[in-house]
């Protein structure tokens, strides 16, 4: 549902979505300056006008940010990009998971290739290891880094010092991996 509010003097339009699923008042500001609040079902219009009041300074900086930048329009993925990347997907995960486990030698469960929307990878406690399709498009560096963390989730089933030690091991920049993973997360969006 489309809404309105006066913030700081200037009109803001907000797309709210209740859901019995919220726990919580969400915000989100958008790259086109668009703004959603996801909400539980029981809360007022009043707490959420109040919520957005208290953040219009950092809804406002949000909007500045984005403007810096010229975004390309973000590709929507279907279901034929996952049957087209599935099998290339798997082709190169297995090919990096027995290339990084001769140096780590773990147990590797049930590979599996998914259309994930907001992961890129996932380890499962039964030792099962869960990938985006989406890593084959990635440049081979970053599809390495998300190879190795989950792999290194097998041994240490967290993200304590102990596993971004074993992470280390083979990708030594692993925090310039995750930086610059995050900011190819806005090219690969659902």
């Amino acid at each position: 549902m489309e809404k309105r509010i006066i913030l700081e003097n200037r009109e803001i339009s907000y797309k709210l979505q209740k859901s019995r699923r919220s726990r919580r008042l969400r915000l989100s500001v958008y790259h086109n300056g668009s703004i959603a609040v996801s909400a539980p079902i029981a809360v007022g219009d009043g707490v959420i006008d109040r919520f957005l009041r208290l953040k219009s300074r950092w809804i406002f900086e949000k909007i500045a940010y984005f403007k810096k930048f010229k975004f390309e329009p973000i590709k929507r993925w279907g279901r034929r990009d996952y049957q087209k990347y599935k099998g290339i997907t798997l082709n190169l995960v297995e090919q990096r998971i027995l290339h990084f486990n001769k140096i780590y030698n773990y147990s590797v469960g049930k590979i599996a290739i998914k259309n994930q929307k907001t992961r890129w990878g996932s380890c499962s406690k039964r030792g099962n290891l869960n990938f985006n399709y989406k890593i084959a498009l990635l440049p081979e560096r970053l599809a390495d880094y998300v190879v190795v963390h989950e792999l290194c989730h097998l041994k240490e089933f967290n993200h304590s010092k102990k596993f971004w030690s074993l992470v280390g091991e083979t990708v030594p920049n692993y925090l310039e991996m995750r930086k610059e993973l995050k900011k190819n997360s806005l090219r690969f969006s659902n």
